[in-house]
């Protein structure tokens, strides 16, 4: 088993930072990738980014691209998104998943086996 505990996120104004973060325990050796996703009330799961062991570049869903980062430790065993320039759109509860995938980095939800219990991320306007 994995377990993924996020951490951080609150209340923001529009155009502004926040940073969330995730750590990863149990059989860490176990997954390929680590990723964010968002879901807000009513609305799909979103993919946000991810990273995998090759370090193959970073992976960002459009919606968030050129405003957040994604950033990990070297054993990928703690991901961090920091978000910019925040919209009122980007409110979500914002979730860290795993991937068993071998090398696999993508934007589908329906293949990360593990989920962290969210971190709730609020942007005013």
């Amino acid at each position: 088993q994995v377990q993924l505990v996020e951490s951080g996120g609150g209340l923001v104004q529009a155009g502004g930072s926040l940073s969330v973060s995730c750590a990863a325990s149990g059989r860490t050796w176990s997954y390929q990738a680590l990723a964010w996703f968002r879901q807000a009330p009513g609305k799909e799961r979103e993919f946000v980014g991810c990273v995998n062991k090759i370090r193959a570049p970073i992976s960002y869903g459009e919606s968030v691209k050129g405003r957040f980062t994604i950033s990990r430790d070297n054993a990928l065993n703690s991901l961090y998104l920091q978000m910019n320039s925040l919209k009122p759109e980007d409110t979500a509860l914002y979730y860290c998943a795993a991937s068993l995938k071998s090398a696999y980095c993508g934007s589908n939800w329906r293949d990360y086996a593990y989920w962290g219990q969210g971190t709730q991320v609020t942007v005013s306007s």
